[in-house]
């Protein structure tokens, strides 16, 4: 967080008036900082399982010094809450963003004068865990740049992703709706321009941008989209569902929003954490996804997008390469899983036997729960990734791909899931980022993967040339290369086996 001290500043807003602060030692000009700010009324009481209701207005300056409550979570389980920071927040409007700027903002209506480009962070957690109040996600950095760098806050687990009949599903994403909608009514206030929106987002945040691509609500709110580390993913009504009655079924209540709401909010999350402690999208069981609900998010949005919708919207998008280590390096899975293990791993999420010998064939001297997590992270990210920056490739917007490559040394983690954050914002020197990257991560990378996301910002061009016949991909720290590197059709032969 960065540390609060005089002189303070303010700016009015439609709710009313915020006071923040300049943040100390900012360079090369001032970036002020206004934490906290509620987008929308605190979701509780009767407002709990509803939609985000409008922020009331308030009289006088509003304090704007302090991140705002994080909804309520657990920390991560062991041993992943050693190597991902996750801050909680006492309160209860979780409902809050904030904004860093440079400062001052440009006069508005000054003849020449136009609004500085606007990034809008949306977190990661597997839409349990996470908040805008971690350390990496500080915003200074962009501002110092001549972004203004907005992140928020969204509802998390049952309150957020449950599924009920007598509620509105997606709250979470109706959230990030809700806060989107703030930033094009009150960002031209702290110099924004409203129409020169980035929206970025890694892991769950990722996913839930891909939804907002492909959500009619989302319309004009957003120009530009940055997905890492997530592709377009979504479960039917039905399916989504089952999560919800689990935790129901667990606490003997009804599979309702009138039903829960009575429910204590520890009892809530004990229940949620009971029954979701072992569940992914990569290990099946019980975990909150997306649902296709028929209004925020009326089909598949794999579908929707490759066949157009938000084929105007300027797209970068990209993975790690060694995702899966971030999931099976710590808990040990990498050296349990042995080639019975491996086989059968395949059979039940249907990857074809000539998918496992080609990456067999050309991954020689891996392990088999190597192998088997290489083939989980391109069924899951970047073979979906492929098949959307092809069907974009002829559309109006641009389509840009990356891939991020740095080997971490921490505990073996290698080119792990979350990496890159740290180099995307770059804050590699605040607290916690030490703890997935060790003391030595480079920071020319670091200059270079976030100069790329403020030109694309800025101009939608990150600094190479867009998705065609020849699959360009920037590559970030690959092993060998002093510097990014721009191959084409990485990897070529392990996506023909998976018909790409």
């Amino acid at each position: 967080m960065p540390e609060v001290r005089e002189p303070l500043v303010s700016v009015s807003t439609r709710g009313g008036e915020l006071r923040g602060f300049l943040v100390e030692g900012a360079a090369p000009g001032p970036v002020a900082a206004f934490l906290g700010v509620p987008y929308a009324q605190a979701p509780v009481g009767p407002l709990r399982f509803r939609a985000p209701e409008p922020v009331e207005a308030w009289n006088g300056v509003r304090d704007a010094l302090g991140f705002g409550a994080t909804a309520p979570k657990r920390p991560y389980a062991a041993p992943l809450d050693a190597l991902l920071p996750d801050p909680d927040v006492a309160g209860r409007n979780c409902l809050n963003l904030n904004v860093w700027a440079p400062w001052p903002p440009p006069p508005p209506g000054e003849p020449g004068t136009t609004g500085r480009p606007v990034m809008v962070w949306i977190h990661g957690g597997s839409l349990v865990h996470g908040s805008s109040a971690v350390p990496v996600y500080d915003g200074e950095a962009f501002a110092r740049d001549g972004v203004v760098l907005v992140s928020l806050n969204y509802r998390l687990g049952i309150e957020g992703f449950g599924v009920f009949p007598d509620a509105p599903a997606n709250l979470g994403l109706r959230d990030q709706l809700a806060a989107l909608t703030w930033v094009r009514e009150n960002i031209a206030a702290f110099g924004g321009d409203p129409e020169r929106v980035t929206v970025f987002g890694e892991s769950a945040g990722a996913i839930s941008l891909a939804a907002l691509l492909a959500s009619p609500l989302a319309k004009g709110l957003f120009h530009r989209a940055v997905l890492q580390s997530g592709a377009p993913m979504a479960l039917p009504l039905d399916r989504a569902r089952r999560t919800t009655e689990a935790i129901a079924a667990h606490l003997g209540v009804a599979a309702t929003a009138r039903a829960l709401s009575a429910v204590p909010a520890e009892r809530l999350l004990d229940a949620q954490t009971e029954v979701t402690g072992k569940g992914s999208p990569l290990t099946g069981g019980h975990s909150f996804q997306i649902a296709v609900d028929g209004e925020v998010l009326p089909r598949d949005p794999f579908e929707a997008l490759r066949e157009g919708a938000s084929a105007d919207v300027d797209l970068l998008m990209g993975t790690n390469t060694e995702e899966y280590r971030l999931w099976f390096v710590p808990s040990g899975l990498t050296e349990r899983i042995g080639r019975l293990a491996l086989r059968a791993a395949a059979w039940k999420t249907k990857v074809p036997a000539r998918t496992v010998r080609t990456y067999r064939t050309r991954r020689p001297g891996e392990k088999p729960g190597e192998l088997l997590g290489a083939l989980a992270t391109d069924k899951l990210l970047r073979v979906p990734q492929n098949r959307l920056a092809d069907a974009r490739a002829a559309g109006p917007g641009a389509t840009y791909v990356y891939e991020f490559g740095w080997r971490s040394p921490v505990l073996g983690l290698g080119a792990c899931h979350a990496l890159e954050i740290g180099f995307v914002f770059d804050t590699l020197d605040r607290p916690g980022t030490e703890a997935l990257t060790g003391p030595d991560a480079p920071r020319p990378l670091a200059d270079a993967m976030h100069s790329a996301w403020v030109r694309f910002a800025a101009t939608g061009d990150p600094g190479w040339r867009p998705w065609d016949g020849s699959r360009p991909v920037m590559t970030f720290g690959r092993p060998g290369d002093d510097g990014p590197t721009v191959v084409e059709s990485p990897r070529e032969e392990e996506l023909r086996a998976w018909g790409v």
